[in-house]
């Protein structure tokens, strides 16, 4: 046996890898960053991905599994996270898998009938959510999840109005680099327009509030359904580990007539969130001139260079920002 190493691979090889996949029920993904092969006689026998901080698309051969090819595979994966600085690993799976990852020191994480998250560090999300700054559990307690790429006059309505409505409202931020806008920048310009809210604290996700743009497809074999799948798993890790520890019994949402794909999502939260006592109350959409502010609007009047029109749709900080940013 032998093994390569792609970063990643193209061409033949990744054709090859691609046919190994597809054999064992799975799909190659292109946001792939490395992957490692192990060979028998010029086959692949076993491989596994790196994308990020997620392992993902690891398959043994039928002929070869008990060998423990799998464990060699992650080893050899883990070798590259620590190379590229990535000590928190999670991995997508089905939920038949569990109990061969967790003899591999992988933990549950949330899991739905079809998907199950694990990651590498033990009690890794209750120790995160016990960390975040929860300055009272009593009375009404509401929560905001965003990503806010960026930051709009449309989001601060919306942070304002639930503010109004809660004794504590928190707000998180995507923590995922995979926006126009950068994690850092988009979690500071939101802390910096509602710093005049008293009873607002603003955290980052870290790596458990999943975003559609790394929630993996690989191994679901209905890919219509893979966005009701990130939803319930999105929907358990907020129920089961955030709103508990931090006596959340409200989750707000804004309307969203933009994006089918997240209003569909909100239907979701609706429909499943009470069923754990979470309350999910939707606040209409703010509109300027019978326009929604929406983020995506902000960036296409950035790209057309509108900076009169942007001071209609962003607060103070993030106008500043843009202009210092992106004005020559």
């Amino acid at each position: 046996m032998e093994i390569e190493y792609g970063r990643p691979f193209s061409g033949r090889k990744l054709s090859a890898l691609q046919a190994f996949l597809s054999k064992a029920g799975l799909d190659y993904e292109p946001a792939v960053q490395f992957t490692v092969n192990i060979l028998q006689d010029d086959e692949i026998i076993a491989t596994g991905s790196l994308d990020c901080n997620i392992l993902k698309c690891i398959a043994v051969s039928e002929d070869h599994q008990g060998e423990g090819l799998t464990a060699t595979i992650l080893t050899e994966l883990q070798k590259e996270a620590f190379f590229r600085d990535l000590r928190h690993l999670f991995l997508y799976t089905k939920p038949s898998n569990q109990t061969m990852f967790e003899s591999l020191f992988f933990y549950p994480v949330a899991q739905t009938a079809d998907a199950l998250l694990m990651e590498n560090e033990k009690d890794g999300i209750k120790n995160f959510v016990a960390a975040l700054d929860s300055p009272t559990r009593d009375g009404v307690i509401g929560a905001i999840v965003a990503n806010c790429n960026p930051f709009t006059l449309g989001h601060r309505y919306l942070i304002e109005t639930a503010a109004s409505q809660c004794d504590w409202l928190h707000v998180f931020i995507l923590s995922e680099d995979r926006s126009e806008f950068s994690a850092e920048t988009r979690l500071e310009l939101v802390r910096k327009s509602t710093s005049d809210l008293p009873n607002v604290t603003v955290h980052q996700t870290g790596d458990y509030l999943i975003s559609y743009a790394t929630f993996p497809r690989y191994f679901i074999k209905d890919k219509n359904s893979t966005g009701n799948i990130q939803c319930q798993l999105d929907i358990e890790i907020f129920s089961k580990h955030f709103a508990p520890a931090l006596n959340i019994s409200r989750r707000y949402i804004g309307t969203e007539p933009l994006s089918p794909v997240t209003n569909a999502y909100n239907q979701q939260l609706k429909q499943e969130l009470p069923k754990s006592g979470i309350q999910v109350l939707e606040i209409p959409r703010l509109e300027v001139s019978g326009v929604p502010i929406s983020a995506s609007a902000v960036r296409a009047a950035l790209e057309k260079g509108d900076f009169e029109g942007l001071k209609t749709l962003v607060p103070p900080a993030t106008y500043e920002h843009l202009l210092d940013t992106y004005k020559k």
